[in-house]
Formats: structure tokens, C-alpha cells, sequence
């Protein structure tokens, strides 16, 4: 077998027995599967079609709410390498850990704990207009990355944009003819991108030209 990946065709709440997938190609009673920080399990009944019943919070993971076009990337235990598998990864050495949270529509990115890294994930090809706000002073380390799972032209804006640079530097535009991503450190209550910015530019382009 092999992992397999496809999309939640409808949000799901952190109470709900059942989840709603675009595909149900190779699902099966007992595969595990990953959406966001949570594992879940399909359950023993299930026998076929896109409304999947899943067992919630399996791995030591937490049961959350997921929006609609969130991944679904599914398999049996042996396709995961790694054990405890869950999107929530711990670095024992440096006492953090890092989270992975869905978008869907256009809004606000979810600030990062304190001492906790983010991956925040754009989904789809439709172009979203997110917005960032500033990082609170005792964030300072901590890493934002924002991926693209869809070839679309999102933009991030930042409050008081990146490396506090104001309206010059506040707004990064993804290319459309690609997967994009970016990744920034909060740093004195400013998000520094770890790449390069350059001119008077209004953007910063995080990738292929």
C-alpha cells in the first residue's frame, strides 16, 4: 500500500462521528488517516463512499475542527515511517514543537503560541488575501512557514509589515505558476522572512519568477 492524499469536501466540527472526503479511493475499515494535527481511524463498519466514520483523536492527538478543502492524506500504520505520525511534531532537545493549521478562505492567520512553530496551509488554486498580524514580544524565535498546497497568487499582508519595514515591505504576493511558500521569524515583535528583500518594493516574491 502507499499513502494517499485527498481533500475534506465539507468542515468538519471536533464532535462529528464522520467526515465528508472529495475521493474515496483506497479507504478502508481500519486505515488511519491525518488531517491537520488530528488522527483519526476509519472505523470497522465502513465499507464504501465519501462519507468516511472515523474514530477521533487516535496517536495521542486531539480531536479540532477542520475546514473544508483541508488535506486528507490517508494509509495503513506501516505507510507512515515514522510512529506517532500526528502533524504535531515534538523537538525534546529545544522544548518546541510545531503545529499545522488549515485555510480555506480568506482571513486572518492564527498567531502562533509562544515557544510553538506554525505551519499555516493555503489550500486550493483559488487566490486567498490573508492577513498577518505582528507578533507579540514573547514569541521572539518563533517560525511561521506558509505554505501553498494549490498553485494560486495568495497574498499575505503584515500589520505593520515584514521586518517591521511598514507599508513598503508589508504585502508578500505567491506566484500562480507554482506551489509557494514562505517562512518568517518572529523577532522584537516584527515577522523576519528569511529570504531576501530588496528595492522599495510593495511585495516580496517568495519564489519562482
Amino acid at each position: 500500500m502507499a499513502l494517499a492524499t485527498t481533500t475534506l469536501s465539507s468542515a468538519a466540527t471536533a464532535t462529528e462521528k464522520s467526515i465528508v472526503v472529495a475521493s474515496a479511493t483506497s479507504f478502508a475499515a481500519g486505515r488511519l488517516l491525518r488531517i491537520d494535527n488530528e488522527v483519526m481511524q476509519v472505523v470497522q463498519s465502513y465499507v464504501s463512499g465519501t462519507t468516511v466514520g472515523v474514530l477521533r483523536g487516535r496517536d495521542g492527538t486531539a480531536a479540532a475542527a477542520h475546514v473544508a478543502t483541508a488535506d486528507v492524506v490517508h494509509g495503513t500504520a506501516d505507510d507512515f515511517a515514522v510512529p506517532g505520525f500526528g502533524s504535531t511534531v515534538g523537538y525534546p532537545e529545544a522544548g518546541r514543537s510545531r503545529r499545522v493549521r488549515s485555510y480555506s478562505a480568506t482571513g486572518a492567520i492564527t498567531l502562533p503560541s509562544a515557544g510553538t512553530d506554525e505551519v499555516a496551509i493555503l489550500n486550493g488554486t483559488v487566490a486567498l488575501a490573508m492577513t498577518l498580524a505582528d507578533p507579540t514580544g514573547d514569541m521572539d524565535g518563533t517560525i511561521l512557514y506558509i505554505i501553498a498546497n494549490g498553485k494560486a497568487a495568495h497574498t499575505v499582508t503584515v500589520t505593520n509589515g515584514f521586518g517591521l519595514g511598514g507599508a513598503g515591505y508589508d504585502v508578500v504576493t505567491f506566484e500562480a505558476n507554482g506551489l509557494q511558500g514562505i517562512q518568517a521569524m518572529a523577532m522584537k515583535t516584527g515577522w523576519v522572512v528569511l529570504s531576501t528583500m530588496t528595492g522599495t518594493l510593495t511585495r516580496v516574491s517568495p519564489g519562482i519568477a
